[in-house]
């Protein structure tokens, strides 16, 4: 090679990480540390292997179950609303799937309101109010 071209290398040294805190406490370098002679510390923590945490709170949260003898259940569309949106959608000669569709809801919605099974919302009230041309909450 003529010309006086000449490369320039720099040494490029790699280099392991030192090891993570989790690296240090497996049971490889432990046991690496045992045979090499190095004091290794042990430590046990106070609830290790327990769940207390978790099962402490839990006995409390069963305890207010058990006493509580409330009998819950979701509001139902009452009578009146079931028997009017059925009326009102037979007056305009409309099946319940051509009603859903007008309201932009799923045809199991409207059968459900109209056997009582829905948990009443106010938006899709008022949207059956509008596509029937109907007063349905007026009776309360």
């Amino acid at each position: 090679m003529s010309g006086g071209i000449s490369q320039d290398w720099e040494p490029v040294v790699i280099r392991k990480k030192p090891p993570t805190a989790a690296a240090r406490k497996d049971e490889k370098a432990v046991n690496a540390a045992r045979r090499a002679g190095a004091e290794i510390e042990t430590i046990r923590k106070s609830a290790a292997g327990t769940n207390k945490a978790a099962s402490s709170s839990a006995t409390l949260n069963t305890r207010k179950l058990d006493e509580d003898t409330e009998n819950l259940a979701h509001q139902k569309v009452p009578t009146e609303l079931k028997k009017a949106i059925m009326q009102a959608r037979q007056d305009k000669k409309l099946t319940q799937a051509q009603l859903a569709q007008l309201i932009n809801e799923k045809p199991q919605i409207i059968q459900e309101y109209e056997s009582g099974k829905a948990i009443p919302n106010q938006q899709i009230i008022s949207k059956l109010e509008r596509a029937l041309g109907a007063k349905l909450r007026g009776k309360k």
